[in-house]
């Protein structure tokens, strides 16, 4: 069962002292099984985006301190930014990351509601996914009035709290309220504008959200406001779905900024906001110079926004990821108030670093691992790794070819091969860590007690099972290192010839790939009780042997006859 992580990311408001930001943060690291993932201050703003993440029991108690910590060291009511915000922790989201549904987080964000208001006394609002009613959803409509206007909305009986008083105490005034959500992932992503004009900022801010701008007769700044049948003020929608903004002065860069929140990146993409951005900035004669992004971001939202700046180049989509990460980087101007470190700003980099991964490791050090007195990493983990080297080969050749001079009408040709070549890579890459995880899991199985017979037919079972998985494992390397060849055979026959040698060698790699975890499916079969499925994965693997030697052949004959 895929361990269940959900990802908490609290803003509280402070956003300039380093130490008070420090102390609140870092509470959540006295729990066991939380990680926390970053700390991302404002200073204008007046406040801090903090992420960690963990399974939901611990994330919640982590969340709980912090929330806790927040409210004894900041006082609202000396509170000031340029962010609309109405409590120490303004909004205390849960976003689901794995193994673990929108609706079972929203249980947690109730749970956490409920000791918020009974152990700490401060009210608050179930937002997004975690919302009892309608109107509720909507963080903004739980925000109206912000600090300032929460007296009068916690007096108000359609505004009682989900949970927590409904006066505002003397120790209310201190803490504020706090919003708590099960929501899907959301970026926090600024762009910015090279002018001062809050008015202009807003003004773009609502040619682009989804809200719009209210309707007015006249004038459509100072007209009279366009009623609806209900009374209610008539909008004009923005261009964007799935987009909230509003427009504001950084005095800390001194600069305007539009401030995005992109609810549904599925729906409106990083890279469309921006554009969309660039357009309408254009329009109104100013120019966008850059962007922002708060808190942490899906690595995909970074790779599709590397993919549309590609195609739009007319160059191979098929580069690393790491070259896709610049790309992005430099075409959203992610760089340009300060230093992007992807390392830092990427959830799943964040999250490589709670487990300890074998191709994590520098080339010497991976060396030095598998020269060691340790069983693990084998030939098996190996042999994926040779035929990660072997594709990697096929790609660069199809990159090379893709960036020819007079090549230009197969560009697209090329990308899709180096696509094909990048996905058989990151499949050997996985398999790489994959084929010694296997191997540890029947090392699991024997250590298992055998006190009874329960205990002994238990560990049997799991031994047999680890052991079926271990043969599996490798087999898989011998089905991609074979499959991935059929890039290098691409670039033989069509890519750049000058480059033949690389798509041999590429070939002969994924030829030792093969072979190696050949090797390896034998010598684990060997030990399966179930001779059924022993055989039937036996026979599979000897023809993929049969036809990767065919190929090895056919390779060597050809690339003879070319030179």
């Amino acid at each position: 069962m895929q361990q269940q992580l959900i990802e908490c990311v609290p803003n509280i408001s402070e956003g300039r002292d380093t130490a008070k930001i420090q102390t609140i943060a870092k509470v959540v690291e006295t729990v066991e099984g939380v990680t926390l993932l970053d700390i991302d201050p404002g200073k204008a703003t007046n406040r801090t985006v903090i992420t960690f993440v963990g399974a939901p029991e611990p994330v919640i108690e982590a969340a709980f301190l912090l929330i806790k910590k927040a409210s004894e060291l900041i006082d609202m009511s000396k509170h000031s930014g340029e962010h609309p915000r109405f409590g120490a922790t303004d909004v205390c989201p849960l976003v689901p990351i794995s193994g673990i549904t929108l609706e079972e987080t929203a249980v947690y964000a109730h749970k956490l509601g409920e000791r918020v208001g009974k152990e700490l006394g401060i009210p608050g609002y179930f937002y997004e996914k975690a919302a009892k009613e309608e109107k509720r959803k909507n963080l903004a409509n739980c925000r109206a009035g912000e600090y300032e206007g929460l007296a009068k909305k916690l007096s108000d009986p359609a505004w009682k709290p989900d949970f927590g008083p409904a006066d505002f105490s003397e120790k209310v005034a201190k803490t504020g309220a706090t919003a708590i959500s099960a929501r899907d992932f959301l970026i926090a992503y600024n762009v910015n504008l090279n002018t001062t004009s809050t008015r202009r900022a807003n003004a773009i801010a609502f040619d682009i959200r989804e809200a719009g701008r209210v309707k007015r007769e006249g004038n459509p700044i100072t007209g009279k406001k366009v009623l609806d049948k209900n009374g209610e003020p008539e909008r004009i929608p923005g261009k964007l779905k799935a987009v909230k903004g509003i427009g504001w002065f950084i005095e800390e860069y001194g600069i305007a900024q539009i401030s995005y929140n992109l609810t549904n990146i599925s729906i409106t993409s990083m890279h469309v906001a921006f554009d969309e951005t660039c357009k309408a900035a254009l329009e109104r004669g100013l120019r966008v110079t850059g962007s922002e992004l708060i808190g942490l971001i899906p690595l995909q939202a970074m790779l599709d926004a590397a993919d549309y700046y590609l195609i739009k180049q007319e160059r191979s989509l098929g580069i690393s990821e790491s070259e896709k990460i610049k790309i992005a980087v430099k075409s959203l101007g992610l760089d340009d108030l300060k230093p992007f470190n992807p390392e830092e700003k990427i959830i799943e980099y964040q999250l490589r670093k709670i487990g300890n991964r074998l191709i994590d490791l520098k080339l010497n050090d991976f060396a030095d691992e598998t020269a060691g007195e340790s069983m693990a990493p084998g030939g098996g983990s190996i042999a994926a790794y040779v035929g990660t080297l072997g594709v990697a080969l096929g790609t660069m050749v199809a990159n090379l070819s893709a960036h020819k001079a007079g090549w230009d009408d197969r560009w697209e040709f090329f990308s899709q091969w180096a696509e094909k070549g990048q996905a058989y890579k990151n499949r050997l890459l996985y398999l790489v860590d994959e084929d010694t995880n296997s191997f540890n899991k029947i090392i699991d199985g024997f250590r298992m007690p055998q006190g009874s017979e329960a205990e002994k037919e238990k560990r049997r079972d799991a031994i047999e099972t680890a052991t079926k998985y271990a043969t599996e494992i490798p087999f898989q390397v011998m089905e991609t290192a074979y499959k991935s060849m059929e890039v290098m055979q691409a670039m033989l026959k069509d890519g750049l010839q000058s480059s033949l040698s690389d798509a041999g060698v590429g070939v002969l790699c994924a030829r030792a790939a093969v072979l190696g975890a050949y090797f390896n499916v034998r010598i684990n079969a060997k030990d399966i009780k179930d001779r059924d499925f022993a055989e039937t994965i036996l026979k599979k693997a000897s023809d993929i042997y049969e036809k990767t030697l065919q190929i090895e052949k056919e390779t060597i004959t050809y690339i003879d006859s070319k030179m």
